[in-house]
């Protein structure tokens, strides 16, 4: 009889406990925009998707987390001065590409853009802006084989070891007809009803080790090469002074439903399930009202949050955006 009475109780909690679970909120609802804006955080949030598939909003999100991992290189901070703020685009003006916000379109390629953009950055940078070039998404999501899945998702250590290895041609926007490969996925209309094709994830592009007819530089003859790749301490003052020396760096985290909404402020988790993982291009830091942050570029179009860029939470590694944290040094 105990045994028996104690099975209903264990019904009657479990009936309880459905009723009162809080109900999951939808997916880049109104009332998720409500729960972060009432929160009384460090951001606040607003509609960046329109009529869009879940299944598309889910699969931007194409880095693995927690792959191959390359050399850590240590950076001295003793006397470097580090700044209160950093911004790599007032740092070297020189450098259009730091400004630039990309769109990876129906395609899992964050891990190949924030790769591509952090590379641009870097060639300029070393050259003293001599040569200013976009490193083509499109030859390292179709071509690198060793970086997982395409547009199905890759990890973005190997995109660097990649360009180490094997180099990768320019490329632009989509049809930008900007260097040997630009970009052959286009835009999607996710962000505002407007011209763009609805949004649809499609199969990675085939490689095609080719330039653009018109372009006057063959396909081998354009590749731009990584002399080194490495990962970045995790530590804040580590990233911070691979920055302030040497140019924006990729970086990797957890999604989770609420960056969706992202408008303004500084990123910190409110609400939503994990989504998967992302990859981004981090180029500066500061502090807004009291709140550390890094400046960072997403390559959803400039329409998403605060046209382009978003600032997340620093040093407390904030959705895992401190821990996989890759660079590399251009060979000219």
């Amino acid at each position: 009889m105990l045994c028996r009475g104690m099975h209903w109780v264990s019904l009657l909690l479990s009936a309880l406990s459905v009723t009162w679970a809080k109900p999951r909120l939808p997916l880049l609802s109104l009332q998720m925009i409500d729960v972060v804006n009432e929160s009384n955080t460090t951001w606040k949030a607003g509609q960046n998707f329109h009529n869009v598939d879940m299944s598309y909003v889910k699969s931007l999100c194409g880095t693995l987390l927690n792959g191959p991992r390359l050399p850590e290189v240590m950076r001295s901070v003793e006397g470097l001065g580090l700044p209160v703020s950093f911004d790599s685009r007032e740092q070297w003006p020189n450098c259009p590409t730091i400004q630039q916000i990309r769109d990876q379109g129906g395609c899992g390629s964050c891990w190949a853009f924030g790769a591509v953009e952090a590379m641009s950055d870097r060639l300029c940078i070393v050259t003293k802006g001599k040569v200013s070039v976009e490193i083509s998404a499109e030859d390292l999501v179709t071509c690198c084989n060793k970086c997982g899945f395409g547009c199905d998702g890759g990890w973005p250590a190997s995109a660097w070891s990649y360009w180490t290895n094997n180099g990768i041609v320019t490329g632009g926007l989509y049809d930008s007809k900007v260097g040997c490969e630009p970009y052959t996925i286009a835009p999607c209309e996710h962000h505002v009803n407007g011209s763009r094709p609805p949004c649809t994830m499609g199969p990675t592009p085939k490689c095609t080790m080719q330039c653009i007819d018109g372009y006057p530089v063959r396909y081998k003859k354009d590749k731009h090469m990584g002399q080194k790749a490495y990962s970045v301490s995790s530590k804040p003052e580590q990233i911070m002074a691979e920055l302030y020396q040497n140019g924006p760096v990729e970086a990797a985290f957890e999604v989770y439903e609420d960056f969706l909404l992202y408008k303004s402020g500084v990123y910190q988790r409110v609400s939503g399930e994990d989504l998967g993982g992302h990859a981004i291009k981090i180029l500066g830091w500061g502090e807004e009202n009291g709140t550390p942050y890094w400046l960072a570029a997403n390559s959803w179009n400039a329409d998403w949050g605060d046209k382009g860029f978003f600032k997340i939470k620093r040093g407390n590694d904030e959705c895992g955006i401190e821990s996989e944290i890759v660079a590399g040094t251009p060979l000219i």
